[in-house]
C-alpha cells in the first residue's frame, strides 16, 4: 500500500500532527468552529503558497479539482470562498506563527551539517529585494513607480536554513542592519563587498567574530607577511596586510589577510579579505565558495512563496 500518494501529502507528514492540535487548543482556534477545521484551513492556505494561487477562487477550485486525493490530506472538502475568507478573517495567526517554529526546530534537527571540518558556526550574510505593487503597498515606495521591500538574511550552513532574518524598505543600505546581527564568539561569517565597513570588522574582532568577504579594488595597504601558498591549487597569494589610508587604519588597526583566488570558471582572480590568520588559504577560499548558497536561498524563496 503507497501510504504517500502525493508529493504534497509527504510535505504534510512532516507535521507533527499530535503538536498540531495541542497548538490548536492553546489559541483556542476552533473556538465556534462548526466544520472547516484548523488543519483543513492549514491545508488550503499550503496548497495557496505551493500552487501560486492568487485568489480564494484559485485556492477552492484548485482543491475541488482533486477532490479524489484530498482523503489522504485527512481533508473531507474543498472550502468554499466565503467559508476561507472567514477563517482568514478571524482564526489566530499567533497558532501559524507557533506551527512555523516547531517546524523550523524540526527541520534544523534533521538538517545535515556543514562540509567543513572546523567546528566553528559558519554564517553567510546577505540581502534581497523584493518587488511590490506600489498600488496595493504605498508604504513601501522604493522608486518613483516601484514599490519594493528588503530581505535581510542569515543563513546557517547547518543545514542551509535561515537563523536571523529582517525585512525593512528598500531604500536602507544593507551595512546599517550588519551593524544590529546578533553573533556569538567564534562564528566565521561570509559576505560580499556591500557590507564594507572598517569599523564594523574591528568590532567584530575585538568580540573574537571572523569575517571572509572581498577585498575593495580601491584599498590603500601594505604587505607585512608574504605567506606561501599551497602547491596544486588555485591560490595565488596569501599575505599578511595592514591598511595605510588615514581613516582605514584609524578605524581598523589590526592585521588581516589578503588571499587571490583564481576562479577558472570566468578566468580571473577573486581577492579575498578575513581577519582569520590560522586556517588554510584554500579553506578560507572554500568558505566563500560556499556563500553561494545563500544565493540559491533566495532563488527558491522568489520561485516558490508569493
Amino acid at each position: 500500500m503507497v501510504r504517500n500518494a502525493s508529493l504534497f501529502s509527504q510535505l504534510l507528514n512532516l507535521i507533527n500532527r499530535q503538536r498540531f492540535y495541542e497548538l490548536i487548543y492553546r489559541h483556542g482556534s476552533e473556538r465556534y468552529a462548526k466544520g472547516f477545521s484548523s488543519w483543513d484551513h492549514f491545508v488550503a492556505m499550503l496548497f495557496c503558497q505551493l500552487a501560486q494561487a492568487k485568489s480564494l477562487r484559485e485556492i477552492c477550485g484548485g482543491l475541488a479539482c482533486c477532490l479524489g486525493k484530498l482523503r489522504p490530506l485527512a481533508m473531507a472538502k474543498a472550502p468554499s470562498k466565503s467559508t476561507l475568507s472567514y477563517a482568514n478573517a478571524h482564526r489566530p495567526w499567533q497558532m501559524f506563527e507557533d506551527l512555523f517554529y516547531e517546524t523550523f526546530k524540526f527541520c534544523r534537527q534533521a538538517a545535515p551539517s556543514k562540509k567543513f571540518r572546523f567546528k566553528n558556526k559558519l554564517l553567510s550574510l546577505d540581502s534581497s529585494t523584493i518587488s511590490l505593487c506600489l498600488a496595493m503597498f504605498p508604504w513601501a515606495k522604493f522608486r518613483r513607480t516601484k514599490g519594493a521591500i528588503k530581505l535581510h538574511l542569515l543563513l546557517d550552513h547547518d543545514g542551509y536554513l535561515p537563523s536571523y532574518a529582517y525585512i525593512e524598505n528598500a531604500k536602507r543600505h544593507d551595512i546599517t542592519i550588519a551593524r544590529k546581527l546578533p553573533l556569538s564568539p567564534g562564528s566565521i561569517i561570509a559576505m560580499d563587498r556591500a557590507y564594507n565597513d572598517y569599523k564594523l570588522y574591528a568590532q567584530w574582532t575585538h568580540n573574537d567574530i571572523y569575517f571572509v568577504t572581498r577585498l575593495k579594488q580601491n584599498a590603500e595597504y601594505m604587505f607585512v607577511e608574504v605567506r606561501d601558498v599551497p602547491q596544486n591549487r588555485n591560490i595565488i597569494a596569501d599575505d599578511l596586510i595592514m591598511f595605510t589610508g588615514y581613516y582605514a587604519q584609524k578605524d581598523y588597526p589590526y592585521p588581516l589577510r589578503r588571499i587571490v583566488v583564481w576562479d577558472p570558471e570566468k578566468e580571473r582572480e577573486i581577492v579575498l579579505l578575513t581577519n582569520h590568520l590560522d586556517f588554510g588559504a584554500t579553506t578560507v577560499a572554500a568558505i566563500y565558495k560556499d556563500r553561494w548558497q545563500i544565493e540559491i536561498f533566495f532563488k527558491a524563496l522568489k520561485q516558490n512563496l508569493k
